[in-house]
């Protein structure tokens, strides 16, 4: 009888912990305004042999594919643990490039302008330095950038955007196929 309690004790307490992502510990829950959001899958940003960024989405709920992300309604968060220096103009420039991927022509023209309100809010840090938290959530009031804990600008209008950005992870074209089927749960 003791056995099975502590066994099954073990597998809640293993079912409760966050995951980790080359030492990055990424929480399994978070809130994003009222809303309590679960962890659908953490992964590494590569560049080369480069260890970019940790990375997590939370949804409302689990969604095992990018239709099943892109489509659920709701407050979402994009949570990057930066794990190497990368300037303000690169960092912008990488979410330009997989926004391009994932659209056609007019569809990313479309989209600059709130592209530039975001480059401006991260040309404001200089650089996403090793170590710092960059969240991106998606609220009634639009698309927000938090870094180390802190709101940056004001919110980027449009749901669109939103899901524009989660493209560059989970669309098509993402920016790394393993870190696609890593968010995505798998």
């Amino acid at each position: 009888m003791k056995t099975t309690l502590f066994a099954a004790f073990m597998v809640a307490a293993l079912g409760a912990s966050a995951a980790e992502v080359v030492g990055v510990k990424i929480d399994d829950k978070t809130r994003v305004g009222n809303a309590e959001l679960v962890l659908n899958g953490a992964g590494l940003r590569k560049r080369a042999f480069f260890q970019v960024y940790a990375i997590g989405l939370y949804l409302p709920q689990k969604g095992a594919s990018s239709a099943a992300v892109l489509d659920q309604p709701g407050p979402k968060r994009v949570a990057i643990h930066m794990l190497r220096d990368v300037g303000a103009d690169a960092f912008t420039e990488a979410l330009a490039d997989g926004i391009r991927a994932n659209h056609s022509e007019t569809e990313a023209k479309g989209l600059e302008p709130r592209l530039k309100e975001l480059g401006a809010i991260i040309a404001e840090l200089k650089e996403a330095k090793k170590g710092m938290s960059i969240v991106l959530d998606w609220q009634p009031a639009g698309t927000v950038m938090v870094v180390d804990g802190t709101p940056r600008g004001k919110p980027i209008a449009g749901e669109d955007f939103y899901r524009a950005l989660l493209r560059i992870w989970v669309g098509d074209k993402p920016v790394q196929d393993d870190l696609k089927k890593a968010l995505l749960g798998g």
